[in-house]
């Protein structure tokens, strides 16, 4: 499906290159690589840690990403990576003139279907990030540039599975 207005994309392989070039800057500046999950997480664990403070720090979950208790947790360098990517992500729509409110959908789903869809896939790869110990991002970016055994495994079973449910579900956007 062509987009609306006459501005091309970016050509993948200049925006892959830059892509490496910024993972390859985080793991310089930083020392790990990026993920977002970490960022979920640590925002679930604050707001638990808000609403009953001796159920987090008694839960190892939480504790983890609550740390020693001196500082903020939101002052994670992931949640500050995670809100750059929402915020740049609005400018470049905005810049491109694509900012619009909208639900992509095919012909033949409802726009409820496709919501409801769209939220149990995300819980599934939320659910899966954790089982797998990272995000497609930590697993497939930076797991995968560091030639990670189980992180080239968990990337080829999100697409083998991709691929196994969209036959199923093809029918909804055709």
């Amino acid at each position: 499906m062509k987009p609306s207005n006459t501005q091309s994309y970016w050509n993948p392989y200049y925006a892959g290159f830059l892509l490496g070039l910024v993972l390859l800057s985080v793991f310089v500046v930083m020392g790990r690589g990026l993920g977002a999950s970490g960022a979920f997480s640590t925002a679930v664990a604050t707001s638990v840690n808000a609403v009953a403070p001796e159920h987090a720090a008694g839960n190892g979950f939480y504790a983890h990403y609550l740390g020693d208790g001196e500082t903020s947790p939101l002052k994670d360098w992931l949640v500050f990576e995670v809100l750059g990517v929402m915020v740049g992500g609005f400018l470049s729509a905005a810049l491109a003139s694509r900012l619009k409110l909208s639900v992509e959908r095919g012909p033949r789903i409802a726009v409820r279907a496709r919501l409801l869809l769209a939220l149990t896939g995300g819980a599934l790869m939320g659910i899966g990030s954790k089982l797998a110990l990272g995000c497609t991002s930590g697993q497939g970016l930076s797991g995968g540039a560091l030639l990670n055994v189980g992180s080239w495994a968990f990337m080829l079973c999100v697409f083998a599975g991709a691929y196994a449910l969209a036959w199923f579900l093809r029918r909804q956007w055709i």
